[in-house]
């Protein structure tokens, strides 16, 4: 009875000492919340509670629910942890995915949300999974979701430590929406904020700039002036960045998408920076699919997996 309590405060303490934790009022109360899912036996039964999805993709996965990491109802993050046997700290991928700019009220369409095969694939695979939810336009036009992830990876940066995580090997997977979102947060170094670098990106299926008849959702939150789409666009601080990147799109996503991957990785090519790793996916119904166990040939799970072991790499004496 007595050594849980200990280990709960001292888990407490910690995180009442980090700079970023002392900040976020609520993390503290979110944690307790969810700390049985980080691996904390508090029923003395010596078993750890594990939350899963359906799905085998998620079985033995532990989750730490709606973290906060800003001060938006929408700032929230998950953490999927699993049972690795690995001592040292793990890589971090971070998932940002949308499929639109833009929610009613700013508030996102569940329906188009990602569920959690692409974290339980991370943390099945000696990785922690880290899923995050930005703000919406019209309520928050751009550069909102650019900033979102920033706060997202500088919270990962100061808390990932606290489920094992190893907050200089982050890799920020963007799909869709998100794509844009942390393209454009490698892009525009204005709007990053402390400690919030990622070590690899991986961009899926996005749209990288904007033309004059960009939809009503892309107005929404880049607004109606299309003299100001190149500057909110990823060119030119995208081709000048060294992060690793991994640049996937589908051949069944529509023409304009797979355009804008073409001309990006052959921007990046004949640039300062370094010609992406590339891969072209068989489907493209949502991120959990080309993450899902069952994943064949032409899926993002290994392209992902040799980036990640890339930036491990690069740690060791």
């Amino acid at each position: 009875m007595m050594t849980r309590y200990l280990v709960l405060s001292l888990l407490l303490s910690a995180i009442m000492g980090a700079s970023v934790r002392g900040s976020e009022a609520d993390f503290l109360s979110d944690l307790a919340a969810n700390v049985v899912k980080v691996g904390l036996d508090l029923d003395g039964s010596g078993a750890v509670p594990t939350e899963s999805t359906p799905d085998d993709v998620c079985t033995g996965v532990s989750f730490s629910r709606n973290l906060k990491y800003g001060e938006n109802d929408l700032n929230v993050l998950d953490v999927a942890t699993g049972d690795s046997k690995k001592t040292a700290s793990h890589p971090v991928l971070m998932v940002v995915e949308g499929k639109s700019f833009a929610g009613e009220d700013g508030v996102p369409d569940t329906a188009g949300q990602l569920r959690d095969q692409a974290i339980c694939f991370a943390a099945r695979n000696g990785m922690v999974g880290v899923k995050v939810t930005y703000r919406l336009a019209p309520a928050n036009p751009w550069p909102a979701g650019t900033q979102d992830v920033a706060a997202a990876a500088s919270w990962v940066h100061q808390n990932i430590d606290l489920f094992g995580g190893n907050p200089e090997e982050i890799v920020a997977v963007g799909y869709s929406t998100g794509a844009f979102h942390v393209a454009s947060f490698l892009a525009h170094p204005q709007f990053q904020a402390r400690d919030s670098n990622v070590a690899g990106a991986v961009l899926v299926s996005g749209l990288y700039r904007l033309s004059a008849d960009a939809s009503a959702t892309e107005k929404s939150y880049f607004g109606a002036d299309a003299s100001k789409y190149e500057d909110r666009s990823v060119f030119p601080g995208i081709l000048s960045i060294d992060t690793p990147l991994l640049l996937a799109w589908s051949a069944l996503d529509p023409p304009r998408l797979v355009a804008q991957g073409e001309k990006l990785k052959e921007l990046l090519c004949h640039s300062t920076a370094h010609c992406p790793h590339t891969t072209v996916l068989k489907d493209r119904a949502s991120l959990d699919s080309v993450f899902a166990s069952n994943a064949s040939s032409g899926s993002l799970a290994e392209p992902t997996l040799e980036l990640v072991r890339e930036i491990e790499a690069r740690g060791l004496p």
